[in-house]
Order: structure tokens, then sequence, then C-alpha cells
């Protein structure tokens, strides 16, 4: 017969949580959730003790809400939950305004839009010395539009705007200094005034342009006028130099005609005077001579021969020869 098999029986044995293993396993738990926490405080702490600063922006840290330093562009590393990093940009912004209504100095609402080039050179006073610097700006060149062109006529509004710009950057930097940002320039891209205005100033312009065409064509007038009394005068004094050029050269001709008559004259008479000399005149053919010369003198019809006294002598005695002349065979009277 065979022999019986007695059954097992399976004993289960439940853990207590005052065993041994059981606290174990609690004990391993826990380490893994510190672990982890730990691991997770580190990539925590990791990420935020490394920032990137992009080029044209600055870091400023602070330590407990106090200014500690600031970070140049790059990699910059910071004490976590420690140490706080703010990003501010320090390239120049260029802002906007909202168009506004202005009144200038003769009394004219005109409608007016600037832009502010603005950039911020200290960063420390920008963030620790002004809440919002950017609002700031903004409300500072509301005011500052308002206040210059109430100094303003519309005229210089309209034809002096490097000039407004210029002023509106004068004021404002007066008040931005302190808050460490600079005002670069200042643009104004719009004025415009009402409907009205711009009529009166249309037909103004018009007014204006039909002036200086008149005005033009008076001195185009003018000129002309001047210009045909200057051709006139030149004329005339080109006459006038040719006329008196005509007389130097016709006198210098009677001069030099009378210059060879003389010397013509002197010549003669020398050749004469030495006819004479080698003759060897007497007291008789000088007086001839004479009075040949007074015959010559009274074949002119307007020669008149005033004859003084004492010439009658000479007259008697040619008449004395002009008689034994006659008187001689062969001789002619005159």
């Amino acid at each position: 017969m065979p022999a019986r098999v007695r059954p097992r029986t399976l004993h289960f044995r439940v853990m207590r949580p005052g065993d041994a293993s059981g606290k174990e396993a609690a004990m391993g738990l826990v380490w893994l959730i510190v672990a982890a926490v730990v691991v997770l405080v580190i990539i925590v702490g990791l990420a935020k003790s490394v920032r990137i600063v992009q080029q044209g922006f600055v870091g400023v840290v602070t330590r407990f809400g106090e200014f500690k330093d600031v970070k140049n562009p790059g990699l910059a590393f910071i004490v976590p939950f420690v140490e706080v990093m703010r990003i501010v940009d320090v390239r120049e912004t260029p802002r906007t305004g909202d168009r506004q209504q202005v009144i200038t100095r003769d009394n004219v609402a005109v409608i007016v839009n600037a832009t502010i080039f603005s950039q911020v050179v200290d960063v420390r006073l920008a963030l620790f010395t002004n809440s919002d610097y950017l609002v700031s700006v903004d409300n500072l060149a509301r005011t500052s539009v308002r206040a210059v062109f109430g100094s303003i006529s519309l005229d210089e509004a309209f034809s002096q705007r490097e000039r407004i710009g210029s002023l509106l950057q004068t004021q404002m930097e007066e008040a931005t200094d302190k808050w460490g940002v600079r005002i670069n320039r200042v643009e104004v891209l719009e004025i415009s005034p009402p409907d009205q205005i711009l009529q009166a100033m249309a037909l103004q312009k018009q007014a204006d342009q039909e002036k200086r065409a008149r005005i033009l064509e008076s001195e185009g007038q003018q000129q002309s006028a001047v210009n045909v009394a200057d051709g006139q005068k030149q004329a005339a004094i080109k006459e006038a130099e040719g006329a008196q050029q005509s007389e130097i050269l016709r006198a210098q001709g009677r001069r030099q005609a009378m210059i060879l008559e003389a010397e013509g004259r002197a010549q003669a008479i020398a050749s004469v005077y030495a006819a004479i000399k080698q003759q060897s005149p007497d007291p008789t053919l000088v007086a001839i001579l004479q009075l040949d010369t007074l015959a010559k003198f009274a074949e002119s019809a307007n020669t008149k021969l005033i004859i003084p006294a004492e010439s009658s002598a000479l007259l008697g005695a040619a008449q004395a020869i002009k008689s034994v002349m006659d008187g001689v065979p062969g001789g002619t009277g005159a």
C-alpha cells in the first residue's frame, strides 16, 4: 500500500511597520527623494547662476536688493537665490510720441509730433533714480514740446525745424542727465495747423510770389535801362576819344606841315642870302629888294600896308633908283 503524502501548508507573514526591513525601505525612499530634490536644486541653481547678456545690453546685478555690479555683454555668473540680474537696453532708441496740440506764441493751435532719440549711458542712475525712465522721457518730451512751441511763432515753426529740435534737446537734457539718459537728437515729424490757417498761408504765399514777380520785373527793367545808359555812355566816350584822337592827328599833321614849311622857307632864305652875299650887294640893291617885297604884299586883296614916316625916305630912294634905271639904255622900270 503506497505511503500517504501529507499536504504542506503555506504560511504567509505580514510585514509590520515596526519591523527592521520596513524601516530600511522607508529610509531608502526618503533618501531617494532628498537626492532628487538636491539634484533639482543644483540644476535650478546652475540655470540661475549662468546668464547670457546680448550685445547692446548690459546686466545690472543686485544682491538682496542692493546694487552690486554691471555685467558687460557675454557670459555672466551670479550667485543663485542671492543675486538678481536685470537686463537693460543701452542702444539708441527712437521713441515717437503721440500727436499733441500746442499753441504757438502768436496764439495758433497746431498739431505736433516729434521723435526722441535717447540712450541710457548710466544704467545705475537709470534704474535707481527713476521708477521708469522710459515713461519719464515720454512725459518730459510732451511738456518740452509745449514749452518750446509756445515761445516761437507759426512762421518760425515751419522755417526753423532744426532750431526747434536743438531747443527741445537742450531743454530735455537738463532733466535726463540726472536719470543717466542722454538725448542724442530730436526730430520734429509733423506740424499741422488748422485748415483756415493753411488757406491763409496759401493766399499769403501767392501774394508773396506775385510781389516777387513784380519786383523781379521792375529790377529787370531797371537793369535794362542801366545797361542801355552804360552803352550810350561808352559809345559817347568812344566817340569823344575818336574825335580827340582825330584832332590830335590833325594837329600833329598841321604842326609837321608848318615845320616843313618853315624849314623850306629857312632853306629858301638861306639860299637867297647866300646868293646875295656872293654878289656883294650895295645899299641900292637892298632897297630894290625891299621894294620888291612890298610889291608882293600889295598884290593880296586882304593886305593893308601901313608905312611909317621914317620909311618915306626909303620910298623916295626907291623912286629915284627906279627913275635912274629907267634912264639906262636897255633897263626896265619895274
